[in-house]
């Protein structure tokens, strides 16, 4: 068994969903969170406030599931970041799970 770890901004979560639905993973968990980038700024010159940071509202999606969707889940988030321009893609991350209640 594996857990399958995907953050993304909240306006992918429709595109996401579909990618999971293509890996055969229907069950999944959302959670809302909110995302901060550090803008690190060399030339202080070059922005008003020298040191800003942004936030975004973007999710955890995460599902305990079979080696194979994992694997397929993650191909297809690569391919989805290749052809969709954003500074923002979405990550996902397998983590093996040693022990389970079931």
């Amino acid at each position: 068994m594996k857990l399958l770890i995907i953050t993304c901004l909240k306006e992918y979560q429709p595109d996401v969903a579909g990618l999971l639905d293509k890996a055969k993973i229907n069950v999944f968990s959302v959670s809302e969170t909110t995302g901060f980038k550090e803008d690190h700024v060399t030339d202080l010159m070059g922005s008003w406030f020298a040191a800003k940071k942004e936030s975004f509202d973007s999710l955890f999606i995460f599902s305990f599931t079979n080696e194979a969707s994992a694997q397929q889940a993650v191909e297809l988030i690569k391919a989805y970041n290749a052809t969709t321009a954003t500074t923002y893609p979405v990550r996902a991350f397998v983590l093996p799970v040693e022990q389970s209640s079931y």
